[in-house]
Order: C-alpha cells, then sequence, then structure tokens
C-alpha cells in the first residue's frame, strides 16, 4: 500500500525546480544515498521539464510503500517521450499509460523511517502557488489604488519596476533551466557509461575465471606425471648416485610447490565463478576433525610447533558442505603451522547460540594490524613475511564460508600470532507455515515428508494461482514451488508474492533460479539436509 506524502503542481519553471528539490529531499528522508537521491531528482526534473516545454501542467504525487519511494507524475496531455526515456534510465521501475507516469526506486531493506515526519518536512517545503501569488498582489493592488489615489503615478512606476523586474527573473528561469538541462544529460550519459563498465569488468572477471581454470587443468597433468617420474627414479633400488637423488628431490619439491599453486589457482576460480556447488548433509565434527589432526600435525615436523586441534565442545554434528568446510580449516591451520616457528597452533570449537565458532589459534610471527584485511585480497602477501604459497588461500576461504552461510575473520598483532574465527550457522532450521505449490501430488507428498520436524504446517497447492490465494488467506513464512505448473508457473509465482516473503524454487529441469527465488533445488538430488540448507538460508536471508 502506497502512503501519500506530499504533491504538487507543476506549471513552470520554477515548479520544476520545486519538484526536483522535493524529489531529493523525499529520498534523504527514506534513507536513499547520495546517487540515488540525485537519480530521483534528476528523473523528476526531467519528466516535469519536458511536460512544461510541451506547454503542458503536471501533478506530482510523493509517496512511499513497504520497500519502494513511488512518484506518481499526472500530466494534462501525453508524456513527452524525451523526458520518459532519461526518467527510465535513472530509476528502478518506470510505467506510463500515456497521461500518468509512475516511477519506484528501492529503499534500503533496513532503514527506519517516520514517515510522517518526511511528509511533514515536505509539506513544510512545498512553494506557494505562482498563480494564488500573482492574484494576491493583484488584490494588494488594487485595495492601495482605491485608498491611495493620489499615489497613482508612484504605483504605475513601481508597477513597470516590477515588470522589468520579472523579465529578469524569467531570463534567469531561462538560464538555470538550459544548465540543469545539460546537467541532467551529463548525469544520463554518466550513468550509461558506468553501465557500460560495469559489463566490461564483469566480462574481464568471467574471462579471467576462464583462464585460470584452462591453464590450471592444463598443467594440472603433467605435473602429476613429473611428480610420479621423480619418486620412480627417487627408489633406493635404483641406480641414481646420491648427487642425483639430490636433484631429483628438488625437481620433487618444485613440482609439488607449482602443483600447490595450480590447484589454489582453480579452486578460487571455481568459487568466485560460482561453479562450486556447495553439497550439505549431516557432519560429524569429531570424526572431521580427527581426520583434520592426522593430516596437520606432520606439517609441523621439524620445527618446535605442538598442533593441537581439539574437538572438546565440538557438537555431534553439523549441517554444512564436509569438503568446504574440510577445505577451510586445513587452510587455516597449514597457514598457522607455516607462519609458526615455535610454540603452538590450536584449534578450538564453541557452541553458542544458533552457531558453532571454530577458533585457529598461533603464536606465529603475526600480522601488522593495517594489513590484517589485506591478506583476503587475491595474491596479496604481507611485506618481509613471504614463506612461500600463492596468496589464494585466505581469500578462497572466505568465499567458502560465505557459501556456508558463515563468516571468516582474522585478528592478529605482528609478533604475537594470529587468530582465525570460523562462524557457522547451527542447529536445525525451523519455520512456520511452508506452502508448497506442484501440480504432483506424489511430490507434494514426498515435501511433506522431508518438512516433517522443520515446518509446524504445510498448505498443499496445485499450481500458482492456488499458491497465491493460500497466501492471501493464511500467514505465510515460505513458499516451495514447482518451476513448470499450470495457470501460473514458478517464476511467476515468486514474481507476485510479497518482497519480504521467502521462496524456493524445486525444479526437475536444469535452470537458473528466478531473480526473486532464494535458491533452487533439484527434483533428482534433493534430500532432507539440503532442503534443510536451503530453508536456513532463505530464512536468514528474509531477517
Amino acid at each position: 500500500m502506497t502512503t501519500e506524502l506530499a504533491s504538487l503542481r507543476v506549471r513552470d519553471l520554477g515548479g520544476v525546480f520545486a519538484a526536483r528539490r522535493l524529489g531529493r529531499e523525499l529520498a534523504a528522508g527514506l534513507g536513499l544515498d547520495r546517487q540515488d537521491q540525485v537519480r530521483v531528482a534528476t528523473a523528476l526534473s526531467e519528466i516535469s521539464r519536458a511536460v512544461i516545454t510541451e506547454g503542458g501542467n503536471a501533478v506530482i504525487v510523493f509517496g512511499a510503500d513497504e520497500t519502494h519511494l513511488v512518484l506518481t507524475v499526472t500530466a494534462d496531455g501525453p508524456v513527452p517521450a524525451e523526458g520518459f526515456t532519461a526518467a527510465a534510465r535513472l530509476m528502478d521501475t518506470v510505467t506510463s499509460d500515456g497521461h500518468v507516469v509512475r516511477m519506484a526506486k528501492r529503499r534500503p531493506a533496513r532503514a527506519q523511517t517516520d514517515l510522517r515526519a518526511v511528509g511533514e518536512q515536505l509539506a513544510a517545503m512545498l512553494p506557494e502557488s505562482t498563480l494564488d501569488e500573482l492574484r494576491q498582489n493583484n488584490q494588494d493592488l488594487i485595495a492601495a489604488l482605491d485608498d491611495l489615489t493620489m499615489q497613482k503615478e508612484q504605483l504605475v512606476s513601481l508597477n513597470a519596476e516590477l515588470q522589468e523586474t520579472n523579465r529578469g527573473v524569467m531570463a534567469l528561469y531561462g538560464e538555470l533551466s538550459d544548465e540543469l538541462e545539460q546537467t541532467n544529460r551529463g548525469v544520463v550519459a554518466l550513468y550509461r557509461e558506468l553501465d557500460e563498465k560495469s559489463e566490461q569488468l564483469r566480462t574481464a572477471s568471467e574471462s579471467k575465471d576462464r583462464f585460470w581454470a584452462n591453464v590450471s587443468h592444463e598443467l594440472r597433468t603433467p605435473l602429476k606425471s613429473i611428480i610420479g617420474l621423480t619418486r620412480l627414479l627417487a627408489d633406493p633400488a635404483g641406480s641414481l648416485s646420491p648427487e642425483q637423488l639430490y636433484q631429483v628431490e628438488l625437481i620433487k619439491k618444485a613440482s609439488g610447490t607449482l602443483l600447490t599453486l595450480v590447484n589454489d589457482l582453480l579452486d578460487a576460480a571455481k568459487a568466485e565463478s560460482g561453479r562450486f556447488v556447495i553439497d550439505p548433509a549431516e557432519v560429524r565434527l569429531p570424526a572431521l576433525l580427527a581426520t583434520l589432526r592426522g593430516l596437520t600435525r606432520p606439517m609441523a615436523d621439524g620445527k618446535p610447533v605442538n598442533v593441537v586441534v581439539s574437538a572438546d565442545g565440538a557438537p555431534a554434528a553439523i549441517l554444512t558442505d564436509e569438503a568446504a568446510l574440510t577445505a577451510i580449516l586445513r587452510n587455516l591451520l597449514s597457514n598457522a603451522i607455516k607462519y609458526t616457528d615455535e610454540g603452538e597452533v590450536r584449534l578450538d570449537v564453541t557452541v553458542i547460540p544458533d552457531r558453532v565458532e571454530i577458533r585457529v589459534s598461533d603464536t606465529g610471527i603475526g600480522i601488522p594490524k593495517n594489513q590484517v584485511e589485506r591478506v583476503f585480497e587475491e595474491f596479496y602477501q604481507v611485506p618481509g613475511t613471504r614463506r612461500g604459497g600463492t596468496g589464494l588461500g585466505l581469500p578462497y576461504a572466505r568465499r567458502l564460508a560465505g557459501l556456508l552461510d558463515g563468516e571468516l575473520t582474522l585478528t592478529s598483532e605482528a609478533g604475537r600470532g594470529t587468530t582465525a574465527v570460523l562462524i557457522l550457522p547451527h542447529g536445525t532450521p525451523s519455520v512456520g507455515t511452508v506452502v508448497v505449490a506442484d501440480d504432483d501430488p506424489g511430490f507434494r507428498q514426498v515435501l511433506k515428508s522431508m518438512l516433517s520436524g522443520l515446518a509446524d504446517h504445510v498448505i498443499e497447492a496445485g499450481d500458482g494461482v492456488e499458491a497465491l490465494a493460500a497466501v492471501a488467506a493464511n500467514r505465510v513464512d515460505l513458499v516451495l514451488a514447482d518451476l513448470a505448473m499450470p495457470r501460473l508457473d514458478g517464476a511467476m509465482l515468486v514474481d507476485q508474492l510479497p518482497p519480504v516473503l521467502p521462496a524456493i524454487i524445486i525444479s526437475g529441469h536444469d535452470t537458473p533460479a528466478p531473480p526473486r527465488a532464494s535458491s533452487l533445488l533439484h527434483k533428482d538430488h534433493l534430500t532432507r539436509e539440503r532442503l534443510a540448507f536451503a530453508i536456513r538460508r532463505a530464512s536468514r536471508a528474509a531477517r
């Protein structure tokens, strides 16, 4: 529902400037950033200026709903295409039926706004109508003429002076209008250029990912062959001399380092391009930590470093992706061992409400405080502390943590060690009322069975139309919808749901998820764990 906050009738160039000023003030009051304030103001002035230029008038209604700033421009004739096109480049949505143009710009999700206070602020800024002001002036002049007939010559002189002033004001308005038009054109051109640059950057990023993936695949096979051949050559039963064995060992170490680099590049490219697929399951955390304990302790051989991987306090199981979690923790432990010359590297687990906190701390060389966040940049390594590696491990670990709906942070101080903290969501997700929309009754029963223990109440719908009716009649917390349904399919259903209502698409086809869907699950690979993970992600995103 849209709340009307103020309205303004635009008859001349003065009204155009007033509309621009009110539009910017409304955007600021609703919490939009500075760039969006300029976009809103420019869109309003472009449309109203175009209407005035064609000799028409317009009424602008300033309003807002739960998610958008809403502007409605009603002209007494068709809205010129020039103004409509410029506004369409600057606002999120612009629709028109000829005389009425409706524009909307999304409000910040977490902005707290007092609409009453915004309306009062706009009312205080509304200009007095130029026509009303002129009418009042004429009445005052008539009264003055009646009372002061003896001052006729002086009034004539004042009237001439007033006309000269009006001509000066109109000339000034003309100059300002030309300047405003040029500025608006520059703003539109600038945003067009920014859009083009963004597209170029996206294309370049995709090309980079393809390059790293292709190069990594091409290098990995020969490197493995080299490592295998060096193992054969280093066989004690062979005929190589001690010097030759030493040289073969050098080749083996160099090949291993290069293979690690190639693997890091390939993993980073997969995570950045979105090709790393999360496969959630109930992971037995103590067993995973025991495996890590065996893998990481040999890394500290030859160094006075005590490696402790403690499962004390760890939950029996956690809903996550085992491969991704193992990769994150192995990276954190290997980094800690690499940069610790003596002392201790320790992994501890703590369960807090709805979360698991995994902490990896060391007594190593540490990181200067001004460099802590930079270590999450690709290929960056702290100056003076280079000990091999690619600078991709921590950026890759942070990306994986994000895919697991978690968070990875570092605290450190030079010479006093580093602590990495991985926080992951924990516990069985729960949701209130769920609408299951699918034209297959059998699959609806499958979903109802999987939702047992996850949802308090399940409402079945045979298609998108029935699902919308169920949402309108009930307080619904989540919608699970098939993509292909009669009458109204899943994509159209999701677009018509309230913006705050999360939705998950479950389809038998390999297709991208609709933009409004929280995620897409494949029917052939659906498990209770994957469904629970998707529900938890959708619930967290809706908060």
